[in-house]
């Protein structure tokens, strides 16, 4: 079947926006960087209107950050946009693993334990690009019964986060890591909200931590705190 030029070129803002966007979460475009979109344009193989059209999502996303002549500067990591970030995930993520636990079939505990084993195969390879997708379809499962919209928002900080984790390598012992993890799990598999809550914001609070320790560690994480203590107060001392 013959493809349009409409359904072509939106192909193509969706490739280049994937691309650039990818680029942008792992570092390969550093953060600060400031650049043209001509040059952008030319790296990704890709027309001005599609790539117009994949730099307004990410200004929308926050990633980008648009400039006159053309060019663009990719949003800096800061300890003012890190606390708000971790405000919204760990508000947001401790409400919705709260609703999903009571929801989880043995399916969905059985996905559970296969994408912790899938983390523990690529830690093992040391293959921190494959180990990712389980690392992010884990935390998902957790949280998908507060619907997709608030699914989508979730997953966007997830990876938003990641700029922080990789930038100031914040992924800790794995041994501790997946201490966590399976803690959560298992209070999940119990089918208690409270302490699965608990358990999902002391995990985060340990990165906050470890970013914050080399990011800005004079920064009072008040609000950051304030977060905690009402969706989560039994992980407020992680602060």
């Amino acid at each position: 079947m013959a493809i349009s030029s409409n359904q072509a070129a939106g192909q193509s803002f969706v490739a280049v926006h994937v691309q650039l966007r990818a680029a942008i979460l792992t570092g390969e475009i550093a953060e600060g960087a400031v650049t043209s979109q001509a040059a952008l344009a030319e790296r990704f193989g890709v027309g001005r209107t599609p790539l117009r059209e994949a730099l307004r999502m990410l200004q929308r996303e926050g990633l980008v950050i648009s400039q006159p002549n053309h060019r663009v500067r990719i949003a800096e990591l800061s300890g003012e946009d890190a606390e708000e970030l971790y405000i919204m995930r760990i508000a947001l993520e401790a409400v919705a693993i709260s609703i999903t636990v009571p929801l989880l079939t043995a399916v969905d505990l059985a996905e559970l334990d296969g994408l912790m084993a899938q983390m523990d195969h690529y830690l093992k390879l040391r293959d921190t690009l494959g180990y990712r997708e389980p690392h992010r379809a884990f935390h998902h499962r957790l949280v998908y019964a507060a619907g997709p919209r608030v699914g989508e928002e979730i997953d966007e900080l997830f990876d938003h986060s990641e700029r922080y984790r990789r930038r100031f390598g914040a992924g800790g012992s794995w041994e501790t890591r997946r201490a966590e993890h399976q803690a959560i799990l298992d209070a999940a598999a119990e089918r208690d909200p409270v302490a699965a809550a608990e358990l999902l914001a002391r995990h985060y609070l340990h990165t906050v931590r470890l970013v914050f320790a080399e990011l800005d560690p004079e920064r009072d994480l008040a609000r950051l705190r304030q977060t905690v203590a009402i969706v989560a107060p039994g992980a407020v001392d992680r602060l």
